[in-house]
């Protein structure tokens, strides 16, 4: 039986090295980041007022939200000037050129 909790989120084209993109995982806008060929996935919503990460600036690990400008280390999801600010990271995957998100923590 399939395990039915790693959910598609995007094609590996689609987030080539050194760029962020958004995907729609379940009811979770999630943020998609290839960082040196390695994938990670953070909750999409900047913890300021809720900016898409996934349209943001990637330079290094340094994700840049559009909106206003918060930065986060897209690897861990730890904002850069506040050690009390982490964005949620979810576990991916790559199957077959897909890339996949599970949201749950199980």
């Amino acid at each position: 039986m399939p395990n039915t909790d790693w959910l598609p989120a995007a094609e590996l084209a689609d987030v080539p090295p050194g760029t962020a993109a958004e995907a729609v995982v379940g009811d979770a806008i999630v943020a998609l980041v290839n960082v040196n060929g390695d994938i990670h996935a953070l909750d999409g919503m900047c913890a300021h007022q809720g900016g898409p990460l996934g349209r943001g600036k990637l330079e290094g690990c340094t994700l840049t939200c559009p909106w206003h400008g918060w930065q986060y280390d897209a690897m861990t999801g730890q904002q850069l000037l506040s050690q009390h600010i982490r964005q949620r990271r979810y576990p991916v995957r790559i199957e077959g050129g897909t890339i996949l998100v599970r949201l749950s923590d199980g």
